[in-house]
């Protein structure tokens, strides 16, 4: 074919568009629902089977079980005494079946986020090839943090809703129903739990930035996630202002709830610690050692059940201050970590522009470069 007759080299077509924001985050939200669809179908199928318990045990398990307490309650002492038995037990199993899960939720969410999450990202070089796919380390970490933070507070916000319903359900009704103030229960009725979720969220995730690997990564944010629970244990009963009641030694300690400090009072009205009561002294209710001690009283401070909202609400906003700063750390060292392979690649880059524009010149000017 002639010079006349051949086709012209047809000239480039404009470069397709960088996506905007909202459509890369879309892009990446798809990306990590895709890659961690196996985990997405378990906590679904978690949450399911925990609402379907708890409303099964507010509903038929309750009834049944008080049904069978006031049967049993009826009987006032008789020799023989017909009760379903079978119903008290099986409430109790499924109470306490549920309590414990939704109590280990955020251990779950901790392990996960540490291993799978973060780590294992990090660790195979998925991370780096979505960086270098035009998401940037932050929004990166921004989608990885947000999307689970979101499921995992609907999740773990309804199932705490749920087993309040079925405790107050069988409050009043259900003699071996589980007091206010009880550890698991305390937890697993209000929105601390949620707040621990969220921290065991952040204390994973900070663990896969730290270590880079899964299973270091998941041993280290579950047991960050524990020292949370055991700290947030012991601060709860000092966030809010506690009650105390003085009783007399006639009496006994008053005042049922969270306990914060308990002991005598002296003649002088000084509170002093509760004085050992050996063995030999105990069967006359330790009459010889509370008069040896000047003991004229009890004191016990203590959160009645009026306090239970002012420290759940309390406490959870201590939690989602710490789930504030582990974010805000995590997102610095995730800077620190990429910030010198970033200048490094923009170095490398700047050198072999320089190096190309000297060889341009080079070849213009007829020097070799």
């Amino acid at each position: 074919m002639s010079a006349l007759t051949s086709p012209l080299p047809t000239a480039p077509g404009p470069l397709p568009a960088a996506p905007g924001r909202p459509a890369a985050l879309a892009r990446d939200l798809r990306w990590l629902l895709r890659l961690h669809r196996p985990t997405l179908y378990v906590w679904a199928a978690l949450v399911v089977v925990l609402a379907a318990a708890l409303l099964w045990l507010a509903g038929p398990l309750t009834d049944a079980s008080a049904d069978a307490w006031r049967d049993y309650n009826a009987c006032h002492g008789e020799g023989s005494c017909s009760y379903y038995q079978d119903a008290i037990l099986r409430y109790k199993d499924v109470y306490s079946y549920t309590t414990v899960a939704l109590t280990a939720l955020p251990f779950l969410v901790a392990a996960w986020s540490g291993a799978a999450l973060i780590g294992r990202e990090l660790e195979s070089g998925t991370a780096y090839l979505a960086w270098t796919q035009g998401t940037s380390p932050v929004r990166w970490l921004a989608v990885k943090l947000a999307a689970p933070a979101v499921l995992v507070t609907a999740g773990t916000g309804l199932l705490v809703w749920l087993h309040h319903h079925a405790w107050s359900a069988a409050n009043g009704r259900v003699d071996t129903a589980k007091s206010w103030y009880d550890g698991p229960t305390l937890h697993a009725n209000g929105p601390t739990t949620v707040g621990l979720a969220l921290a065991g969220l952040g204390c994973g995730a900070l663990a896969g930035l730290l270590w880079r690997r899964a299973l270091p990564a998941l041993a280290t944010g579950l047991v960050a996630t524990v020292a949370v629970r055991v700290l947030v244990d012991r601060l709860m009963p000092h966030l809010w202002a506690a009650d105390t009641v003085v009783t007399p030694l006639s009496r006994g300690p008053g005042g049922v709830g969270i306990t914060v400090d308990e002991g005598i009072v002296t003649s002088t009205g000084a509170h002093a610690p509760l004085p050992h009561c050996p063995p030999e002294d105990a069967v006359h209710g330790c009459t010889a050692t509370y008069a040896e001690a000047d003991a004229v009283g009890f004191f016990h401070t203590y959160h009645p059940a009026a306090h239970y909202w002012p420290l759940q609400l309390t406490t959870t906003a201590v939690l989602l201050a710490l789930v504030a700063v582990l974010t805000v750390i995590a997102f610095r060292l995730l800077g620190r970590s990429t910030g010198g392979a970033a200048r490094g690649r923009r170095t490398a880059g700047a050198g072999q522009g320089r190096q190309g524009r000297r060889t341009a010149a080079a070849r213009r000017t007829g020097v070799a470069a």
